[in-house]
């Protein structure tokens, strides 16, 4: 059977879940059922999450399952859930990412953040994170213990990094940084590591549409995973740890400093150069002037004395 499972209800003291499972149409759900995952099978289960997709169950993800229906007189009629496939779940992923891509190909927005021009010094960020998120802290860690004291301003915009709020959390400090745009040079999205589900909301058409159209350019280090997110697809710059997206900053800094710290030497070369010449000259000068002046000075001198010497009237 084929089901989004809404909510998993895992209950830890007994290892149980009774699983809420629906069908939607539209947007809208049209067929729901109670369910039950008995602790064994659940373990079986969730380590062939864990394995294929590198995240556990979860709310809110479509899943093909094996059941057969279970009736009890005093709870009434269930599905006895036996096994999960997660390669299904895994596919309806992938078939939702395309279509984002596909849609935004269509509409011609695509590329769109990744034609705006980064300054030349990208120094105010906006961030859009959790503070207690690891890449979040490693981002910071790198811009502002650098070795060449770079200095940048960066702001939090604190969001919800994964699940389904997380689409419109980030979509709604996308919205907030946009009202002060003059204030920053960039926006960086940054999260730590995730298995595809964890990252499955950045391939939400709504994020994705938000952050291509974003008019200051948007760069994003959201995690490990090796599938490239559409929303990292569509920013003007991906890395895949925020540590990378730091480096990436400084490198901009070092692409503007390096050729400053050239010219800087070029200048005091050139200067050194020329007023090595110049003092040249001028004592070349200053030793013309004082032959020629003590030339002048004794032919006078010379004259004088001849004047001197001659027969008085």
């Amino acid at each position: 059977m084929k089901a989004e499972m809404n909510k998993l209800n895992f209950y830890g003291h007994s290892g149980h879940c009774y699983p809420e499972l629906v069908e939607k149409q539209d947007g809208k759900v049209i067929a729901q059922i109670k369910a039950h995952l008995w602790k064994d099978d659940y373990i079986r289960a969730n380590n062939n999450f864990k394995a294929v997709l590198k995240e556990p169950l979860k709310d809110g993800i479509k899943i093909l399952f094996l059941a057969k229906v279970s009736f009890d007189p005093a709870h009434g009629l269930a599905l006895w859930i036996l096994d999960i496939d997660p390669s299904y779940t895994l596919g309806d992923l992938e078939r939702d990412k395309q279509e984002t891509i596909s849609r935004l190909q269509e509409e011609g927005i695509f590329n769109r953040n990744k034609t705006l021009k980064l300054p030349l010094l990208p120094q105010r960020i906006a961030i859009i994170s959790v503070e207690t998120s690891k890449g979040y802290v490693d981002f910071l860690k790198v811009i502002e213990t650098n070795s060449w004291n770079y200095a940048f301003f960066h702001l939090l915009f604190p969001s919800l990094l994964q699940g389904d709020k997380a689409v419109e959390a980030i979509c709604r400090q996308l919205r907030r940084i946009k009202r002060i745009k003059s204030h920053f040079d960039v926006v960086a999205i940054i999260r730590g590591g995730g298995g595809d589900i964890g990252l499955s909301c950045y391939n939400s058409y709504q994020l994705a549409k938000e952050t291509a159209l974003f008019p200051i350019p948007v760069i994003t280090g959201i995690g490990h995973a090796t599938n490239e997110t559409v929303t990292e697809m569509v920013s003007f710059s991906n890395a895949i740890t925020p540590t990378k997206l730091a480096e990436f900053l400084l490198q901009h800094f070092h692409n503007f400093s390096i050729p400053l710290q050239d010219g800087e030497r070029i200048i005091i070369d050139v200067s050194h150069q020329l007023i090595r010449e110049a003092k040249s000259k001028l004592y070349s000068e200053l030793k013309l002037f004082r032959s020629v002046t003590e030339n002048i000075l004794t032919a006078n001198r010379n004259e004088i004395k001849g004047r001197s010497d001659g027969p008085r009237l």
